[in-house]
């Protein structure tokens, strides 16, 4: 979906290569992902000659392989930037192929093989738009229809939502909404119906209060930027994206990580920090009430605690890397001055 939404929404050139993942399949998958990855190698070196770049910037996943193989060959120097606190098998390997490393948190490097101080070794931050930084509270309620109290608590999951937590918090909205005002995007994957028909069944004054998107472009609805500036605290995922989007709003989080893809990694940095607390998808709800689970709980005592939000609020700015953008253009720019672009 994310291809889908950079080909059709963005005004940048976009060109796709096969790829495949060769992880975790049979011996039939594993025979047509290498066949795929081989017409990728051949497609990127057809892009290589076409295009002839100076350098090559790769953000991680089995997708980047063959662009880089053939970069390799054709010695083009690559950085490929890896996100996660741990990246995937995909990134390890990009690691050992691309001329230099980037990454978001130095703790990402050990599991490179990399350390502080290595030649190919930079860490960077996250890039985001100047625009999360510093954002007027006020302003961005305004924006949303929100009132000054009680606080605003976000609620997302990315462009395809998170359908255990979208289900989570249809089952808790009268709770949670008792003590807050909810600015909720579900995603594009049909959960916004059962989620409507739950705010729809609630009490006037509580419906009024509870702010249902499926996604946030900045042109139909308020930008997601806004979101971040309007909340007092998140209910969120933990991929890479949230190490960076969190510390620049200053929006202490309970986070969700989604199992399976080392986002329990990156919501145990956070959580180290003191920045956000950690709930288990498996134990949002529990066994008994929803009020009684994990999600609501941790929820609830932070919407109650406005100094423990503030701590953790000034926690999390103290992590943010405002000039991580322009540390991985300065490093793309010295790659290609030192290939001769």
């Amino acid at each position: 979906m994310e291809e889908g939404i950079v080909a059709t929404e963005s005004s940048l050139p976009f060109r796709a290569l096969p790829a495949a993942a060769l992880r975790g399949r049979g011996p039939l998958e594993l025979l047509r992902g290498g066949a795929t990855m081989g017409a990728g190698l051949l497609a990127a070196r057809r892009l290589i000659q076409e295009l002839r770049p100076q350098a090559i910037l790769g953000t991680g996943g089995y997708v980047c392989v063959p662009l880089f193989l053939a970069a390799k060959l054709a010695r083009v120097p690559t950085l490929i930037y890896l996100p996660d606190l741990v990246p995937g098998l995909a990134g390890r390997l990009l690691a050992r192929i691309a001329t230099q490393v980037a990454v978001n948190v130095a703790e990402a490097l050990p599991v490179l093989g990399l350390r502080p101080g290595d030649p190919r070794a930079l860490v960077v931050g996250y890039p985001l738009r100047q625009e999360f930084f510093g954002q007027d509270r006020a302003v961005c309620r305004r924006a949303f229809g929100l009132e000054a109290e009680p606080p605003v608590l976000l609620v997302y999951g990315g462009s395809r939502g998170a359908r255990s937590i979208n289900q989570a918090i249809a089952r808790l909205l009268p709770d949670l909404l008792v003590r807050s005002q909810i600015i909720h995007v579900c995603g594009r994957e049909g959960d916004e119906a059962f989620l409507r028909s739950a705010a729809e069944a609630l009490p006037a004054h509580l419906q009024t209060r509870y702010k249902l998107y499926p996604y946030l472009d900045g042109v139909h609805t308020p930008p997601m930027v806004g979101a971040f500036g309007a909340a007092d605290l998140a209910i969120c995922r933990s991929g890479a994206s949230t190490l960076a989007e969190l510390p620049a709003a200053g929006l202490p989080a309970v986070l969700v990580p989604y199992p399976y893809v080392h986002q329990d990694e990156n919501a145990d940095y956070l959580v180290r920090y003191g920045v956000a607390e950690k709930v288990a998808d498996c134990a949002m709800i529990g066994n008994g009430l929803p009020q009684e689970g994990a999600l609501f709980r941790a929820v609830a005592r932070l919407l109650d605690d406005e100094p423990a939000r503030q701590r953790m609020a000034e926690q999390s700015r103290a992590l943010s890397r405002p000039d991580a953008a322009q540390r991985l253009a300065e490093a793309m720019f010295g790659l290609a001055a030192r290939s001769g672009g």
